[in-house]
């Protein structure tokens, strides 16, 4: 499959890349470096700008890509304009090249404001509020074949394999399974027009994937 990944990278997005292309999927990364990501035959680069206009952004679509991952991040800055209207742009671009799978990697609750209270959410206000409206326009203004997975804490630490799904809590994640996780809903039609929560738990990755 040929897949387009915003966001190639990132910390997520770097881990993801190498999962796809180990499992010989042919991969386009977009980033704003300079130096070629990852050396393999069956990786490409785009330098791809999200805060351009969305024509600009589809223009450089190639029209054989069969998913789409958003795993791109403002880290702070500029977070209406990366985090939410970068983010809605690739989905309207996306949508208007014909390309139906879209998978987005967002943050845990991003949808349940009930939950925005924890003094952890309540230090990333202005992000939430971003992930918040993209989710919401992913779900109830798109025809995707969208999947979101919401993501508790990343750490830089070795993935176990296995996850949680769902949990009332916030939880952490290595960020090796939350790549994995990202991995295994590209051809699980169990999670198309599904948004999710994950963190590390007891359950191998594929079998939380096939349960959802």
């Amino acid at each position: 499959m040929k897949i387009l990944v915003i966001g190639a990278s990132g910390r997520v997005g770097s881990d993801l890349v190498e999962q796809l292309l180990a499992d010989n999927h042919q991969v386009v990364g977009t980033t704003r470096q300079d130096e070629i990501l990852f050396n393999d035959d069956n990786y490409t680069q785009l330098d791809l700008d999200i805060t351009a206009e969305k024509n600009a952004i589809q223009s450089q679509i190639a029209d054989d890509i069969e998913a789409v991952y958003f795993v791109a991040g403002s880290g702070g800055k500029g977070v209406l304009e990366v985090d939410l209207h970068g983010a809605v742009k690739t989905m309207q671009a996306v949508e208007d090249k014909g390309i139906k799978r879209y998978i987005m990697l967002s943050t845990v609750f991003s949808l349940d404001t009930s939950k925005w209270d924890n003094p952890a959410i309540a230090d990333l206000k202005d992000y939430y509020i971003a992930k918040h409206y993209a989710d919401q326009w992913l779900v109830n203004n798109s025809t995707l074949d969208y999947t979101i997975v919401q993501a508790g804490a990343l750490k830089e630490r070795a993935g176990t394999g296995k996850i949680a799904i769902n949990s009332t809590e916030a939880g952490e994640n290595a960020i090796e399974d939350v790549a994995a996780t990202l991995v295994a809903v590209l051809n699980a039609d169990n999670t198309n027009k599904q948004v999710f929560n994950m963190q590390n738990g007891d359950t191998a990755i594929s079998d939380a994937i096939a349960k959802l």
